[in-house]
């Protein structure tokens, strides 16, 4: 569950009422305590006020019913009797008093379903947006997800993974635009594929079936660009529908273009195949523009290829890459990115091995935030 603060809904501790008593005090001091001042009762009111903003019901029960104790006990000794003013003073304390702990369950109230909306909002975006396993069929995945919006797993960034009797199957994606919108189309999208990719043998009927899919989902001006992979033995085949193409980690780096051009999902695709040779231990990075077309200050793009290669010359643990590529980025634009970027990380370990297998580099087994900009 969320983690709740103290004056919204948390548990807190009577004894953090003594502060708050304390500030009370003060401010009602000259007229409870000096004589001859006039009796000061109602800023007492600011305990529980400031246990309301603070602290949970019960704390704010036990500040309003100390507030009046100290009031009575004060006004009393001083002048024996309790005078007139007192008397309604002390009342529009104990109303003061009442109406704080109203207010404070009416927090708390709103504090608990708050709560249970996050947790549903988490799920919901962990079923959409899920966890890829460290390894599929015999393809080691490692990935890294960044949502330029705060607190959110799910924008227009989509990825999975899956092992299908045809391979092993990838898909990566970028929702035109943000919002809950996108997420929609996400949603919408990442269900069409992980439906088809187990029924579907050719990557190119693949691709055709969820753009229909997704037709009844997408506005006028609404589009997928995507990558869709299948993986074989020592080959990839690979469909392009408008999205950065794969950069193939070696000495040096290359990208990976199709070998015909198709229009993103949503614009009628007329998808072609695309194959590529894979020797022992390549790694494949898929991303999306967000990576590639982040620019500096001065409008400069980020030197995918060649900041690809110093993080594989520096780090050979597939996670650390990931990690110092983004790195690499941020540094870039001087700041967090102003896009979301997925980043997907694979490498053929079914068969020959490769270079690095998961017992020597461990690939992460569930998605990981990126790091913070330092």
């Amino acid at each position: 569950m969320a983690e709740q603060d103290m004056g919204r809904g948390g548990r807190s501790r009577p004894a953090e009422v003594i502060p708050l008593l304390g500030s009370g005090v003060l401010a009602a001091g000259p007229g409870l305590l000096v004589p001859g001042w006039p009796p000061m009762i109602a800023p007492l009111l600011i305990v529980p006020l400031l246990a309301a903003l603070r602290l949970d019901a019960r704390c704010t029960a036990v500040a309003a019913v100390l507030a009046m104790v100290l009031a009575l006990t004060v006004t009393v000794a001083r002048d024996l009797i309790l005078t007139p003013r007192a008397a309604v003073e002390c009342l529009a304390l104990l109303i003061g008093g009442a109406l704080t702990v109203r207010l404070a369950m009416r927090d708390a109230v709103r504090a608990t379903a708050l709560s249970h909306a996050t947790e549903i909002a988490r799920v919901a975006e962990a079923a959409i947006l899920r966890p890829v396993d460290a390894r599929v069929g015999g393809i080691a995945v490692c990935t890294r997800h960044h949502c330029r919006v705060p607190g959110t797993t799910v924008g227009g960034d989509l990825y999975d993974v899956v092992h299908t009797p045809y391979g092993t199957r990838l898909f990566i994606g970028d929702v035109r635009g943000h919002g809950l919108d996108a997420v929609r189309i996400t949603a919408s999208a990442l269900s069409g594929f992980r439906d088809l990719a187990y029924v579907t043998p050719e990557l190119p009927d693949l691709v055709r079936e969820l753009d229909a899919r997704l037709a009844p989902y997408l506005g006028a001006e609404d589009f997928v660009t995507a990558v869709f992979a299948e993986f074989g033995p020592s080959e990839v085949k690979s469909v392009n529908c408008g999205h950065p193409p794969p950069l193939r980690l070696g000495s040096p780096p290359k990208l990976l273009e199709p070998h015909a051009a198709c229009r993103p999902l949503g614009l009628g695709p007329e998808p072609e195949q695309s194959k590529y040779w894979l020797q022992p231990g390549d790694r494949l990075l898929f991303y999306t523009d967000g990576l590639s077309e982040a620019r500096d200050r001065q409008g400069v793009e980020f030197p995918l290829e060649e900041a690809a290669a110093d993080a594989a010359s520096s780090t050979v643990r597939p996670d650390d890459f990931l990690d110092t590529l983004y790195e690499a980025v941020t540094t870039h634009t001087g700041g967090p990115l102003r896009d979301d970027v997925a980043l997907i990380l694979c490498e053929d370990v079914g068969s020959a091995g490769g270079r690095f297998s998961p017992a020597t580099a461990p690939y992460p087994s569930q998605r990981r935030p990126m790091l913070p900009h330092r």
